[in-house]
């Protein structure tokens, strides 16, 4: 018994923090803030746990650094069979060690009587996955892969997943005939493989550099802090949701529908950034707007496994909407999805699929991924990441944001940085422009025509509220007839978008209209693309 209790101690969870709710007192001589504190290891456990904390970041190090490494090692003639023995014995020796140590620190644990009680809590919770051992279970941070599944897809029933995910917009193929095509084939081989090779490796963790383990475990103590504060302040609840690929989601809900207000109501689903994080990210605005909120973390982000590519972004974003349904209880058109950045990707395919929700916010999104990153790489790469962007990383923001006929707003930031294809000063390179004309122009076709397109071009080259109003002052826009022209047209017609509003009115209306719809779906946020947004700047999009 004694033997398999410091076997499991060995094999044990990282415990990282102990929450307690607001009605629990903190035992007596704790330091700390009143609802939780930081796990306190004893002497053993703290040096042997550091030792291997080093280890592992060496060990990650050392991975990605392995191309050079190598190159290196082989030019220096170490890469053969008489110094590979004396090296394999050499890192034997240190595995060896390593399992030593960790030896230790089972024993360690074994001696803290904290430990132990979490060990009792999480194995029972393992048998019995009770509500009552749950909410137990959530008082204790630790290592997530040990956490067990809260939600999974195979729980609701849903035609649209199978094991190969949910399905995305792809692009047209390029119709060839027979010879052509396997022509075609043969000599695109070699931009294949490059293609895949780049995307699997440097490509996916530049476009996603929250997935790179180094940057995880830097941001880990800020990260520590944030959940903390969501737990032990807003009681937020820590679920893993299992998605269609297998992949586990590390979410984290806040629930304000007992507060008795009407935002509590609603539920503001959260798409954090590349590098964003829900513990220290984009989920704070709605948190101080006093809405219900569900955060997530990307695949390879936090506690959620997996790799961040467009088919698992939306295999996680499905079950985090189903678990929002089926678990909490949310209707679909109770439920706003709010993206930041990249976040846009999964919000506009969430907004697709799910078209019954209340309304979506994107907060410094973009159209299209391909024009950012030829960006940023050589000219004379251009038709390899062509390829790789369509056939890899295909974030078509625009396109599928074009299947749903529900409010939107668009929030553009007037200093970004990073979505602007010449630099922050050139408000007109900002993509989140390009995401406004292609949604103007598909839903008010008769309204955007070459003129209505240059007007609101115009008014997207001001870069101050005091230019901006110059500009919409300038055409003299009514407010007040620009909505009963459209309240009208909608009146008389029970229909979708693309509406054919402005068909036989003049080029006078149709200017007045193409600003007045501009300014209704964006709002200008003065700052850069990393700055928090205030919740004052959080609104509900424009309904008609």
């Amino acid at each position: 018994m004694a033997s398999w209790m410091w076997l499991r101690c060995i094999l044990g969870p990282h415990l990282q923090r102990i929450h307690r709710s607001t009605d629990q007192s903190r035992p007596e001589g704790r330091a700390g803030r009143r609802q939780g504190w930081n796990y306190q290891p004893r002497i053993l456990e703290k040096h042997t746990d550091s030792i291997l904390g080093w280890a592992s970041a060496l060990w990650s190090l050392s991975y990605y650094s392995s191309p050079l490494l190598l190159c290196y090692l082989y030019r220096k003639g170490y890469i053969c069979s008489g110094k590979l023995v004396p090296v394999s014995q050499y890192v034997g020796t240190v595995l060896v060690c390593l399992l030593g140590v960790a030896c230790l620190r089972g024993w360690g644990r074994w001696k803290n009587s904290e430990y132990l009680q979490f060990l009792s809590i999480l194995e029972e919770n393992k048998k019995n996955h009770t509500p009552t051992n749950k909410k137990t279970l959530r008082c204790y941070d630790f290592d997530f892969s040990f956490w067990p599944s809260d939600f999974s897809w195979t729980e609701v029933s849903n035609p649209k997943l199978s094991k190969a995910g949910v399905s995305l917009l792809k692009p047209e193929p390029r119709l060839r005939g027979a010879a052509d095509s396997v022509l075609h084939t043969v000599r695109t081989l070699p931009c294949h493989i490059i293609g895949f090779l780049i995307a699997h490796s440097f490509g996916r963790r530049m476009l996603y550099p929250g997935s790179v383990g180094l940057l995880q475990k830097a941001m880990r103590p800020m990260l520590l802090q944030g959940q903390a504060k969501l737990i032990e302040e807003f009681d937020g609840q820590r679920n893993k949701l299992v998605a269609c690929d297998g992949n586990e989601i590390d979410t984290m809900f806040v629930d304000r529908r007992r507060d008795g207000g009407q935002t509590g109501q609603t539920l503001v689903i959260c798409c954090e950034g590349n590098a964003g994080f829900y513990e220290v990210g984009c989920m704070n605005t709605p948190l101080e707007g006093g809405y219900s909120v569900l955060g997530w973390n990307h695949p390879g982000f936090g506690g959620s496994t997996g790799v961040p590519f467009p088919q698992n972004e939306a295999n996680a974003m499905d079950v985090v909407i189903q678990f929002a349904m089926h678990k909490l209880g949310f209707q679909l058109t109770d439920i706003v999805v709010y993206a930041w950045s990249i976040g846009g990707f999964t919000a506009s395919w969430a907004a697709m699929s799910y078209p019954e929700i209340q309304s979506l916010v994107l907060d410094a999104s973009f159209d299209d991924l391909l024009p950012l990153a030829l960006k940023v790489m050589p000219d004379s790469w251009r038709p390899l990441v062509q390829h790789t962007v369509r056939q890899y990383m295909n974030l078509n923001n625009a396109e599928q944001l074009l299947k749903y006929q529900g409010p939107v707003l668009l929030i553009r930031r007037t200093r970004d940085e990073m979505i602007t294809t010449t630099g922050p000063e050139d408000v007109m390179s900002n993509r989140g422009n390009d995401l406004l004309l292609k949604l103007l122009q598909f839903r008010y076709p008769k309204i955007m025509t070459d003129e209505g397109i240059r007007v609101v071009r115009q008014w997207l080259g001001s870069s101050t509220p005091l230019e901006e109003a110059s500009v919409y002052s300038g055409y003299e826009v009514d407010d007040d007839w620009c909505v009963s022209v459209l309240q009208s047209y909608q009146a008389d017609r029970d229909v979708v978008f693309p509406w054919s509003v402005g068909e036989d009115m003049t080029m006078e209306g149709r200017r007045q209209l193409a600003l007045f719809l501009a300014r209704k779906y964006m709002r200008n946020f003065e700052a850069t693309h990393c700055t928090p947004l205030p919740a004052s700047e959080f609104h509900p999009p424009w309904r008609l």
